[in-house]
């Protein structure tokens, strides 16, 4: 961090002794972030962590826990921030003759004008025509559409094993999150799962399913909850979740 950086920090907490801001933002690495503070009732402590893309400082305090004291731990840990943003991939578009990362393996784009528009899966490419210029959008499309297809498999899979009737299922486009479990006023949930997860490997993306449907008897994080979701899900959930701490944020650099 730069010396002139260090002093806007230093100016940034004087002003946030002086009021509360809002929206609260932070300088690292030459960008002014947004900073997303949330307290959680069971949190005993302060914890910090980047978007997956990048796009906000997300913490999280105690319930008694102040802004301020949050706004200061960001400013603390400036360097650190910096060195996650610059670990974030950088963006890579999809385009003809690229590749397409889909179920923890890259397919080749082949792509010709003449061939139909609609992408069609092949041994190690994806395959399409139609304009060059709305080939991104159309992956992207497909891939929502197998994402969906995959994850209805998986949560019916899960639920049965929880003995539980499926839920409503929809795609999440969240940055924040790759699953959720939500209730609404008549008593039933929904579950969503963030479509980009079609990139990662089946284990990875099964992982994510079976925490939700865990959620369906379990609305919390209790040992119960654990408990379960081991006996639900049948891999290695500390490889799992150690894969999306390594290698979610590259999710997000082909289609944001």
């Amino acid at each position: 961090m730069s010396g002139g950086e260090r002093a806007g920090l230093a100016g940034q907490i004087i002003g946030w002794l002086r009021e509360d801001p809002a929206p609260r933002t932070a300088l690292v690495g030459g960008r002014e972030l947004p900073v997303a503070i949330r307290r959680h009732p069971r949190a005993r402590r302060l914890t910090m962590r980047l978007a997956p893309d990048g796009s906000e400082i997300r913490v999280t305090l105690p319930r008694w826990g102040r802004s301020l004291d949050a706004m200061i731990f960001v400013a603390s840990r400036a360097d650190w921030l910096e060195a996650q943003l610059a670990a974030i991939p950088e963006a890579t578009p999809l385009a003809a003759g690229g590749t397409l990362r889909y179920r923890g393996r890259e397919l080749a784009i082949d792509w010709a004008a003449t061939r139909p528009r609609k992408p069609v899966l092949g041994d190690a490419s994806i395959v399409l025509g139609g304009p060059h210029e709305t080939v991104p959008s159309r992956l992207q499309r497909w891939c929502e559409a197998e994402a969906l297809r995959m994850l209805g498999d998986d949560l019916a899979h899960y639920c049965a094993r929880a003995g539980r009737a499926a839920p409503q299922l929809r795609l999440s486009r969240a940055q924040r999150r790759w699953g959720s479990c939500s209730g609404r006023s008549d008593g039933a949930r929904c579950i969503r799962i963030n479509w980009r997860l079609v990139q990662a490997p089946d284990a990875v993306r099964r992982s994510v399913v079976a925490h939700e449907v865990a959620h369906l008897v379990h609305f919390d994080h209790s040992p119960a909850f654990h408990a379960l979701l081991g006996e639900l899900y049948e891999g290695d959930l500390a490889d799992a979740d150690g894969w999306l701490r390594r290698e979610g944020r590259g999710l997000y650099a082909a289609f944001g």
